[in-house]
């Protein structure tokens, strides 16, 4: 069976630390952000550990 190519998409919204976690951002952080407050724009800009029953399927598509 071939290798798998990169999901672009993915690899730029995934990383994996040197541990071998996968970590994300949160999503709505870019649209209409002058309404939102500063406590909020500081949550947004924390990065989260992604789901373990999600972290299979990026992993396929993510070369680590």
């Amino acid at each position: 069976m071939p290798k798998l190519k990169t999901h672009k998409g993915a690899s730029a919204r995934f990383e994996v630390t040197g541990t071998g976690k996968l970590r994300r951002m949160k999503g709505s952080r870019g649209h209409m952000r002058r309404k939102k407050s500063g406590a909020v724009k500081r949550l947004y800009a924390k990065k989260l550990d992604v789901s373990p029953s999600d972290a299979a399927r990026i992993r396929r598509i993510i070369p680590t």
